[in-house]
């Protein structure tokens, strides 16, 4: 390990910041990963092979993640051979360096993770490297039968939920690295503990949907499967803006709101977040207009006014059994004075019945498909199959 630390002395410094940054101005690099979408990482190749991958949070409050983190990605079988002085720790020879935070190093491709969410695992499902991944958070609505099997087995095994972590299990996994959620309910400091190297995700944190997606170059870039990760997102972002194409040629654009009541508050998504992204490249028009990146906890009275008479109504939930609209009005009967219920406009997904957070992630062209077939039918085939969003009957 003295040895990859060594490596950074030549390739990284850089301070705390809540963007990505810079590595030293005597760094040289050959060459800057093509980012469509994704705020959330940067990748720099040096011209020893080296990459530099710096993570920070995509959204603009800088009060969520203060911090960023920073990678030297250093492949498994590199001749990179650069001592640090005989009797100096790593951590000395950075401060004689000059060095304030150092990139943590990691030999790539990775065998073996461990993955924390949906979206991660949909990264892996993709790149067909579930080989890889040896541990898993749990399996409540999970549909991949092929991870289901792999637990059943024992070649992946369940950790627990956040905050709840079996260490024990976690270092009979032997992961190399560990992909988290940091900013959510966290309780990783069990974890780090372990030493293991923490890989932060934040492809949920991204405010557009081709940026989510674009999270699997990310991913594989441990898994050395660089040239999988890029053509596949390229895939995906032309079946996307071919769909979005059609919507963008004018025309009257319906409106649409989203959540339910929860606990005496509505849950709604901000107007710079990506399902409102992916309403206006429905070609819808989401009723909230505000600068929230993620989401807020508002009153009945409050989001009433604002969506009364809009057109469309989405939702997403585990509703146990089949969700209709007397089980809409039953959960709070005012939900009935919406437009949107009266007319019979409600789109939406049961999670417990259809595998969203597995695959959405990676098919946001589909998401678009679905909702433009319901805001915009003429403009799909008469026989088109929804994947995800349908309107409740």
């Amino acid at each position: 390990m003295a040895t990859l630390f060594g490596v950074l002395l030549l390739i990284a410094s850089c301070g705390n910041s809540s963007r990505p940054t810079s590595a030293t101005d005597e760094v040289e690099v050959v060459d800057t990963m093509e980012l469509r979408y994704a705020k959330g990482f940067r990748v720099r190749t040096l011209a020893n092979g080296v990459r530099l991958v710096d993570v920070a949070d995509p959204q603009t409050d800088e009060d969520r993640m203060p911090v960023s983190y920073h990678f030297a990605l250093v492949p498994k079988d590199s001749p990179i051979q650069v001592p640090v002085l005989e009797g100096e720790s790593a951590s000395s020879s950075r401060a004689r360096a000059g060095v304030e935070a150092s990139y943590t190093p990691v030999q790539v491709p990775v065998s073996r993770t461990i993955v924390m969410t949906m979206l991660q695992l949909s990264n892996f499902t993709a790149l067909d490297a579930l080989d890889v991944v040896r541990g898993i958070t749990g399996t409540k609505n999970l549909f991949n039968k092929d991870v289901r099997a792999r637990v059943e087995d024992g070649r992946i095994v369940k950790i627990g939920m956040e905050g709840n972590f079996d260490t024990e299990l976690i270092l009979a996994a032997q992961p190399e690295v560990i992909f988290i959620s940091p900013f959510k309910r966290g309780g990783y400091d069990a974890i780090k503990e372990t030493g293991i190297t923490l890989i932060p995700h934040l492809g949920y944190k991204e405010l557009h949907p081709l940026g989510q997606a674009e999270w699997v170059k990310f991913v594989g870039l441990f898994l050395g499967k660089e040239a999988e990760a890029d053509s596949l997102f390229a895939e995906i972002e032309e079946r996307y803006n071919a769909l979005k194409a059609k919507t963008q040629r004018g025309g009257a654009a319906p409106t649409v709101f989203s959540g339910e009541m929860h606990g005496g508050n509505w849950y709604a998504v901000g107007g710079k977040n990506a399902l409102a992204q992916l309403f206006r490249d429905a070609g819808a028009d989401y009723v909230i207009k505000d600068d929230n990146t993620g989401g807020v906890n508002i009153e009945f009275e409050q989001l009433y006014a604002q969506a009364a008479d809009a057109d469309y109504w989405r939702i997403l939930n585990s509703y146990p059994g089949d969700f209709s609209y007397e089980a809409l009005k039953a959960s709070e009967p005012r939900n009935e004075l919406f437009r949107a219920f009266r007319e019979k406009k409600v789109i939406y997904c049961n999670m417990k019945q259809t595998p969203y957070y597995e695959l959405a992630p990676m098919q946001p062209d589909a998401l678009l498909a679905d909702l433009i077939a319901i805001f915009h039918p003429e403009l799909m085939p008469k026989d088109y199959e929804p994947t995800f969003y349908r309107l409740l009957k």
